[in-house]
């Protein structure tokens, strides 16, 4: 357990991200109604419309991570969009009608993690080869920011129906966002319910509600411990949770204030995955002035620091974001993570093409 443990944490320390991948062709966006547009159909059940447009993607102000960096114009086509994350009653009702087996459920295969290893690592052993997640744990002192170890394990049996572990459950946390959900599983649900994952354009241009040059979904009043928008950390993150916002962990859906399109939780409570491969520095290869049509993301991931890891896209923050730590509950910040990955803190939400007239 502990051998395989310092394997998980000798690539997330490194920047290499969880090391379970498959390698998983992406769902492109599909046709969709122009911007600005209204629909020409009613609402799907539990879904808002997002009547696309051209707004300024990423940020350049001090506080933005340079993955984030440049600003850039981007124009996106109408689409309908979750109103709130995926639940685990949603996520329930799908595995209960198709038998789905979610990774964290499945035994990791031992080519798969090597391939995601530098050259001559040796090998796990192989009875921690077991079905598991990884696990947010507060420790109980002052710790360094610079170890990620700190706060995260590797719990054998973590699922979404044992968020932290055995002995977790989710009873009491129906409507809360489902989690231990990797981008494949994401993916799964998205096409038994006639839908597909976001891109980063059009996540990044629905969590921003209307809202132009906005550093956060609310508008630009930075959110503090006394003042909260969402449910993010409030404390010293990670040893002292102060819980201003009512949660230590995930929050009910719908129950903070709901953006300019009526979407919940944009900022914080989980991070969600997004269909686009994940380039650290793709923003940059864009030609200056030149207006991004309705984009997909590259065709591969890309990351200096991640160099044997394919890697996805993920937005909107957490309930561990902070801003003595991250600050990424704000709609231009970006991380990633690879495709088999799941973490008690990252769910995910659907979009729907309009149907053509």
């Amino acid at each position: 357990m502990k051998k395989l443990f310092l394997y998980i944490l000798l690539l997330l320390v490194a920047g290499l991200g969880t090391w379970l991948v498959l390698r998983s062709r992406s769902v492109q966006s599909g046709p969709a109604f122009k911007a600005g547009s209204h629909p020409p159909e009613s609402a799907p059940d539990g879904m808002v419309w997002i009547p696309g447009g051209e707004f300024l993607m990423g940020s350049d102000d001090p506080m933005a991570w340079e993955e984030e960096r440049p600003a850039h114009q981007v124009r996106v086509r109408g689409f309908w969009m979750d109103q709130h994350e995926v639940t685990n009653t949603e996520f329930a009702a799908f595995v209960m009608a198709t038998g789905y087996i979610t990774d964290a459920e499945k035994a990791p295969v031992l080519e798969e993690i090597m391939a995601q290893l530098p050259p001559g690592t040796p090998p796990p052993d192989p009875k921690d080869l077991v079905p598991g997640s990884l696990v947010f744990s507060s420790p109980e002192q002052v710790v360094p920011l610079d170890d990620i170890s700190n706060w995260w394990s590797w719990k054998h049996g973590a699922t979404w129906r044992q968020p932290e572990g055995p002995g977790s459950t989710i009873e009491g946390r129906e409507d809360h966002p489902v989690v231990q959900v990797s981008w494949n599983d994401a993916q799964a649900y998205c096409k038994w319910a006639g839908k597909r994952l976001p891109t980063e354009a059009e996540w990044e241009f629905a969590a921003r509600g209307g809202l132009q040059g906005k550093n956060y979904v609310w508008g630009d009043d930075s959110p503090t411990d006394e003042r909260v928008f969402a449910n993010t950390w409030q404390g010293k993150f990670p040893s002292q949770n102060l819980q201003k916002d009512g949660y230590q962990r995930t929050a009910p859906v719908k129950s903070f204030s709901p953006n300019g399109y009526g979407l919940y939780d944009m900022a914080g409570n989980v991070w969600e995955w997004c269909q686009d491969w994940y380039d650290k520095y793709l923003f940059r290869t864009y030609e200056e002035g030149a207006v991004q049509d309705n984009p997909a993301g590259p065709a591969s991931s890309r990351d200096p620091s991640q160099p044997y890891t394919p890697l996805r896209v993920q937005k909107g923050g957490s309930f561990l974001c902070h801003d003595s730590y991250c600050q990424r509950y704000r709609p231009s910040a970006r991380q990633s993570s690879s495709p088999e990955s799941g973490m008690s803190h990252v769910g995910f939400r659907c979009v729907k093409d309009i149907i053509q007239p």
